[in-house]
């Protein structure tokens, strides 16, 4: 296994810093996911990693060894693109043999780990197709296998995912996540989306214009954001987030009145959806707007003084009520003073 280590890694396209003194440690064996939305320079830090792009400062070590000027294949990583890159006059035997036949091992050796490596991913049928005779979440699958049989120092993985229907997205994260903790190979991992990043990372990294907005595991990150960018980011559906005033224990903000704990004076109010309390009330301060049935959970929109607040509720609380709230109907609304999140009304950083 080998630690890989990022230290002050800039990369400007003329005034422009994609990334911007980024230092970060991957840790052995982890499986890091790099977050953020479009622009946020979370690909160039990748392929800065890879060899593909030269940083203009800072320097990139792989288990101890400065490899921030050797090319990618003196580095000792895997890469697994979003187009999935493979050779379509090989068949897929040969497309995961083809780095190992290219590093100079023999022909018999790399077939037999080449299959070794496609049993892995559970293509073992497919070994004598050409790419144009798979299926987008099958050519995936075979990138995948070429990645592993090498057994590098890294996996890269650059949004590996985005060309696959959603089914196909969380089957597949699964394979990644199961076959990354099986090898114990370090994995540094690129994705735009959140959902996605929450369940296969050990570690995660929310970018914001080239630098890190916040690092820790996604329990961490969901719990207790460090601002209301990475709180906006993280969570699915997104988190309410209320500009006021807290004095005394009483928050208020445009028509919204809650009791939370503190006195900050001029706050961001952050209330993750699930945290939100909606209770049916002919005489209730809300109403309904928009009603969502996902499966075990409803989903409310609700509007409340100036604002529209989301509520996640339990499909077996809505059927405790007398009947399911329809847009239009009055509610009450509350948050779990407990659970909110405070933001400096300015700088965005958390309070509590």
């Amino acid at each position: 296994m080998s630690h890989v280590e990022l230290a002050g890694l800039t990369k400007r396209y003329g005034d422009n810093a994609v990334v911007d003194d980024l230092s970060l440690t991957l840790p052995d064996g982890s499986l890091t996911v790099l977050v953020g939305p479009s622009g946020c320079g979370k690909s160039t830090t990748l392929r800065i990693v890879a060899g593909l792009e030269t940083a203009d400062a800072g320097t990139v070590s792989i288990g101890g060894r400065d490899v921030t000027r050797e090319n990618p294949r003196q580095r000792d990583v895997a890469m697994v693109f979003q187009n999935y890159a493979l050779y379509p006059h090989l068949s897929v035997a040969g497309n995961i043999a083809f780095p190992l036949r290219n590093n100079g091992v023999g022909k018999a050796e790399a077939a037999t780990r080449a299959g070794e490596a496609a049993e892995r991913v559970g293509i073992t049928a497919l070994l004598d197709r050409k790419p144009r005779q798979l299926s987008g979440g099958q050519q995936q699958r075979v990138a995948i296998a070429r990645a592993l049989v090498r057994t590098p120092a890294v996996f890269l993985f650059d949004e590996p995912l985005s060309n696959l229907d959603a089914k196909l997205r969380v089957e597949l994260r699964t394979e990644i996540r199961r076959l990354q903790q099986d090898s114990g190979i370090t994995a540094l991992y690129v994705t735009h989306d959140q959902e996605e990043a929450m369940t296969i990372a050990d570690q995660l990294v929310v970018l914001d214009a080239g630098t890190i907005a916040q690092v820790g595991t996604p329990e961490e990150l969901y719990r207790r954001p460090a601002n209301t960018f990475v709180a906006g980011f993280i969570g699915s559906p997104s988190v309410n987030l209320i500009g006021g005033t807290l004095r005394g224990g009483q928050f208020e903000g445009d028509g919204t009145r809650f009791a939370v704990p503190g006195d900050h004076g001029a706050v961001t109010l952050g209330v993750r959806p699930e945290d939100v309390l909606v209770t049916p009330s002919a005489h209730g301060d809300g109403s309904i707007e928009i009603v969502e049935l996902l499966g075990p959970r409803y989903v409310f929109i609700v509007k409340l003084g100036a604002h529209r607040m989301t509520a996640v509720v339990e499909a077996a609380t809505v059927a405790s009520w007398d009947k399911t709230p329809a847009p239009g109907d009055a509610v009450s609304v509350d948050v779990r003073p407990d659970h909110v999140h405070l933001f400096d009304a300015d700088s965005g950083r958390r309070l509590n």
